[in-house]
C-alpha cells in the first residue's frame, strides 16, 4: 500500500497539486488547490481502499483526473468496468461534498452580507484607488463585495483589506461567478468584463450606463464571459484585460484574449503613455497614474 500511496502522490504532484501529508485509502481528502493559501480546501483526492486506483482534482478550476496503479497485465473487460464504476462513484462523492460545502458558504455569505454596513467613501482602499464604493459594504473593517451567479444568487463574498489584500469566503463558489460592479442585469446593450473589482469601478465611472462585471481573477474570465454571452446574446461584450507586462506569458492579456475569442467579444487593454511606469498593469492603475500626473503638473 505504501508504494501505491507514493505513486498516487507523484501523480497529483505531476498535475500541479500538492497532496495532503496523510493519505488514508478509501477516504475523501481535501487540501489547498493549486497555488492556493494553506486554508484553502479546493483540492480533493480519493485513493481506493485497495490502492489500485483513485481520483483527484481541484474544485476551483474544475480539473479532475483518474489514477491507476501500475500492473503486470492489462485489466480484463470486467475489471475495466468495475474500475470505471468506482471512479464514477468517487467523482459523485466529491461532487456531493463540493455542493454541500458551497451551499454552507452561500448561507454564511448571506448572513455576513446582511449584517455588513455600507462602505464609507473615505475607506483607505477607495481613496488609494480613487474609486467610489459602488455598493460595497464593511465587515470587520474590510471592504466586502458580493460574488453572484447569473441566476442572481449570492454564492460568496470577497473581502478587501485597506492595504489591498484580498480574500474570498472559504468554500464559496467562484468559477463562472462574478462581482456585479454597476449597471442593469436585465437587458444591457453593452457589458464590460474585467478581472478585479477596483478596475471594474474605474471602468463603470468612465461609462456609467454600461453593465460592468468583475471576474475576480484571470482564470475566471473565460467562464464568466461565456456565461455572459449566453445570458445576453445580443449585447456588445468587451473583455477589459490586465496587461501583465512584467510577467512571463502576460497572463492577463493572454486570458483576456482567449475569453474574447471564446465569447465572440471585443478585447480592450490599457494603452500606456510612453512615460508610464512598467509596473502598472490594469485600467485602474492607468487612471490613478494619469490623475497623479495632472495633480503634479507633469506631462503625460
Amino acid at each position: 500500500m505504501n508504494n501505491a500511496i507514493s505513486q498516487f502522490r507523484d501523480a497529483m504532484r505531476a498535475a500541479g497539486l500538492e497532496p495532503p501529508d496523510v493519505l488514508e485509502p478509501g477516504k475523501l481528502h481535501r487540501f489547498p488547490g493549486a497555488g492556493k493559501r494553506p486554508a484553502n480546501r479546493a483540492g480533493w483526492c480519493l485513493l481506493f481502499d485497495d490502492g489500485l486506483g483513485g481520483c483527484f482534482g481541484d474544485w476551483s478550476s474544475g480539473f479532475s483526473e483518474t489514477w491507476q496503479a501500475k500492473r503486470d497485465k492489462p485489466l480484463s473487460r470486467a475489471e475495466r468496468a468495475a474500475f470505471a464504476h468506482r471512479v464514477e462513484a468517487a467523482k459523485k462523492q466529491a461532487e456531493a461534498e463540493r455542493h454541500t460545502r458551497q451551499a454552507e458558504a452561500a448561507t454564511r455569505a448571506a448572513a455576513t452580507w446582511n449584517a455588513a454596513t455600507p462602505a464609507p467613501g473615505n475607506h483607505p482602499y477607495l481613496i488609494r484607488k480613487r474609486i467610489r464604493p459602488h455598493g460595497a459594504r464593511i465587515h470587520k473593517g474590510a471592504l466586502t463585495v458580493p460574488v453572484m451567479d447569473f441566476t442572481g444568487r449570492l454564492t460568496s463574498l470577497q473581502f478587501i483589506a485597506a492595504d489591498g489584500g484580498k480574500l474570498l469566503l472559504s468554500g464559496g463558489r467562484k468559477l463562472g461567478c462574478f462581482i456585479p460592479v454597476a449597471g442593469d442585469m436585465k437587458d444591457p446593450a453593452r457589458v464590460i468584463l474585467c478581472e478585479g473589482w477596483a478596475t471594474g469601478c474605474t471602468l463603470a465611472e468612465d461609462e456609467p450606463a454600461t453593465r460592468v462585471l468583475a471576474a475576480i481573477d484571470a482564470g475566471n474570465l473565460e467562464p464568466v464571459a461565456l456565461a455572459a454571452r449566453h445570458r445576453w446574446p445580443s449585447a456588445e461584450l468587451v473583455i477589459a484585460g490586465d496587461d501583465d507586462r512584467l510577467t512571463a506569458g502576460n497572463p492577463g492579456a493572454t486570458t483576456a484574449k482567449a475569453a474574447a475569442i471564446a465569447s465572440d467579444g471585443l478585447l480592450a487593454l490599457p494603452q500606456w503613455p510612453e512615460n508610464a511606469p512598467e509596473h502598472l498593469s490594469d485600467f485602474n492603475d492607468l487612471a490613478v497614474w494619469l490623475a497623479q500626473q495632472v495633480e503634479q503638473g507633469g506631462g503625460v
